[in-house]
């Protein structure tokens, strides 16, 4: 670091809850993978059925993950705020997103390179398996997610307001 508002890279991935508390040395091997990102209001990160290439780990702003839907159009499963990250497609072939994934506001993220990460966690499977362990957590949490989305959409009408 130069002076106090100028940070590298691993210093932004070590102070994102992601990779906090990981090894100094992982997160200096990470950051050479990361680069900062902005997207304004209404701009896709990524579209459903592309090449999970890219995630990121937002800063500011908040991005709505959306399903398109046959005949009912677009339906947001899930909103992520900062501190989370956008995107887990990447970590299994054939790296394709799964949902659309549209800025609410203005977002400011640091996008984490798939390729340059996958590699350097098959370069160093201790590393894999720390990275692996941060992200299983985000894909069953995206899962629940979507599971309890679905479940308000498709459900049968409660009884409950009928018997009154």
């Amino acid at each position: 670091m130069t002076d106090g508002n100028i940070k590298s890279m691993a210093d932004i991935l070590a102070a994102h809850p992601l990779f906090a508390g990981l090894d100094k040395e992982i997160t200096d091997l990470l950051g050479g993978c990361a680069s900062n990102a902005h997207f304004s209001a209404g701009s896709y990160l990524f579209k459903a059925e592309g090449a999970a290439d890219v995630f990121y780990l937002l800063r500011a702003g908040d991005v709505a993950l959306e399903l398109s839907m046959p005949g009912r159009g677009k339906l947001i499963v899930d909103t992520v705020q900062p501190g989370h990250v956008v995107g887990a497609s990447w970590i299994l072939p054939p790296y394709r997103w799964r949902f659309d994934a549209r800025a609410v506001g203005d977002v400011r993220a640091t996008g984490i390179d798939a390729a340059c990460l996958r590699k350097k966690c098959d370069d160093d499977p201790s590393t894999g398996y720390q990275v692996l362990k941060r992200f299983l957590p985000v894909v069953a949490g995206r899962l629940q997610s979507t599971r309890l989305r679905l479940l308000d959409l498709y459900a049968p009408p409660s009884e409950v307001g009928r018997a009154l």
